[in-house]
């Protein structure tokens, strides 16, 4: 059993044959690898971020189980080297015993019908290199190929940093060498990942292999153990929040992707900056510039979610009330903005000095992190997590029992605020009690929603006054936004009144 380490990018087409050069040295080894990868049919396995498969290695055969592990660059694994055999035979029971075949087991006797067979294959030229950086011995990997399912096929070209020996912070130090040397965008997916939505485009009519795009990653609950120290709970809900941004990103990265994929993106950010706010003090490695450039990238984000927005709420619904037409209600925005940010140097840079601050919860495991560090109460862990939560819900208080009386940029500081603290408790939700910690979280959805109708009514608003300098026609959106604004203030009157009386989860 192992907690495979590793990072993987995929390769600019620009910048392979420079690649192909610096791994291909004297000491590279050859491998071909031909892979079969199993599934249900109703697709539990990939549901579950679960990899099983049968795989060819040169001569020999392995039969291999991943699932996801706690943070971006850490999986469960298992290999079971097998028998010479033309086609040896799947047998789960040879992932017994182990971490991830209890996983497996469980996805099993949840399905409905837990029948495996082939879902997709993978035929893959694998060049492998190790190479020694800050005292670890890593693994480089270039894989070059397909993957196939049907009659659809997505080619792989991408390069795996996989730790072999010493510490995970050398993994990253080198890993962010060669992003930089040629242009690597990280690309947390796996095959199995990107072969199950291949396979799912290939049993559709119609179906392309341009279309198979991953699911959009949601929050995930997370288990805090009472035995862990306060710096690694910090890191492990910082590497929760991740985890499910840079899903989302891998996705809008490849140039295919929904706008649930940015919104989830956004949502993942938020929790990570939930984290970098209340709880800096359990981060050592934080800097203030690190802050800074993650609230860069959300806020060019925002700007193409604002976009979204109008497109799918309200110029259809400007239409619908009979409003003229607006023409050219959006610049032209090319299509590949999104990806460009996102495949970036400094973005790049960015999820690796975050992932870097996920290391102690990654590393350590509850009970050795808690002899470490000479603790490991669960009432240690919530009184060093207690005082910012505790403080921001007062401050959220005097807000809600002030309401009518801000303006709409303190308004939209609270609303802000009010996803603040949702996240960090949600991400906290294992260490307090769960039927208050429920109530604060069901008064601040509540609070949430009429706030972001008002929030929406306020941007489209400020878009359309600026609209209306060259188009009298868009005079008409900013009457229609202004009856909306007040409707949604007066939806707002209730919820806050909720709010500024909840009982704190925290109260010692």
């Amino acid at each position: 059993m192992t907690h495979e380490v590793e990072l993987k990018f995929r390769i600019p087409a620009h910048r392979l044959a420079a690649l192909r050069r610096a791994v291909a040295t004297r000491s590279a080894r050859p491998l071909t690898l031909a892979a079969r990868y199993m599934e249900t049919p109703d697709g539990d396995l990939g549901r579950a971020r679960v990899a099983l498969r049968l795989r060819q290695e040169g001569d020999g055969w392995v039969q291999t189980l991943k699932a996801e592990g706690r943070v971006a660059l850490q999986r469960l694994e298992h290999n079971v080297p097998l028998p010479d055999e033309a086609t040896p035979a799947l047998d789960i029971a040879r992932h017994d015993g182990t971490e991830a075949g209890a996983r497996l087991r469980e996805v099993l006797a949840g399905a409905r019908q837990a029948t495996l067979r082939e879902h997709y294959a993978t035929a893959v030229q694998r060049t492998c290199r190790t190479v020694r950086h800050q005292g670890a011995l890593i693994e480089l990997a270039l894989d070059e190929g397909e993957i196939r399912a049907g009659g659809l096929v997505l080619p792989v070209c991408e390069i795996e940093f996989e730790l072999l020996q010493g510490e995970p912070a050398a993994l990253l130090g080198l890993a962010a060498a060669w992003a930089r040397r040629f242009e690597l965008w990280l690309d947390v997916r796996s095959k199995s990942e990107r072969g199950h939505a291949l396979a799912h485009q290939a049993q559709q009519p119609g179906g392309s292999a341009a279309q198979a795009i991953s699911r959009p990653a949601r929050p995930r609950a997370l288990t805090l153990p009472g035995t862990l120290g306060p710096q690694a709970a910090a890191a492990a809900m910082l590497a929760e929040g991740l985890q499910q941004a840079l899903a989302n990103a891998s996705q809008i990265a490849d140039g295919q992707w929904q706008p649930e994929h940015l919104h989830q993106l956004r949502v993942g950010l938020r929790r990570l900056r939930s984290v970098l706010r209340l709880h800096a003090a359990l981060l050592p490695g934080l800097e203030p510039a690190l802050a800074d450039a993650v609230a860069a990238l959300f806020q060019r984000l925002g700007a193409a979610r604002d976009r979204d927005v109008r497109a799918a709420w309200l110029w259809p619904v400007l239409h619908a009330a009979g409003g003229p037409a607006i023409a050219q209600p959006e610049p032209q925005v090319d299509a590949l903005d999104l990806p460009a940010w996102l495949t970036s140097a400094d973005t790049q840079q960015l999820w690796l000095r975050l992932l870097a601050l996920t290391l102690p919860g990654a590393v350590l495991s509850a009970g050795a992190e808690a002899r470490a560090a000479g603790q490991g109460t669960a009432k240690a862990l919530r009184q060093a997590l207690r005082p910012p939560l505790h403080s921001l819900l007062r401050q959220l208080r005097r807000d809600a029992r002030a309401f009518a009386t801000l303006d709409d940029a303190a308004r939209h500081r609270l609303r802000r605020r009010i996803k603040r603290l949702r996240y960090a408790a949600e991400l906290s939700a294992s260490l307090w009690p769960a039927r208050r910690l429920q109530a604060l979280l069901d008064a601040l959805q509540q609070a949430q929603r009429p706030l972001g109708v008002l929030n929406d009514a306020v941007v489209a608003a400020a878009h359309c006054r600026a609209l209306a300098g060259g188009q009298p026609e868009a005079w008409f959106a900013v009457g229609w936004l202004a009856a909306r604004h007040e409707a949604a203030v007066a939806a707002c009157s209730a919820p806050m009144a909720a709010l500024a009386e909840v009982r704190s989860p925290w109260a010692d």
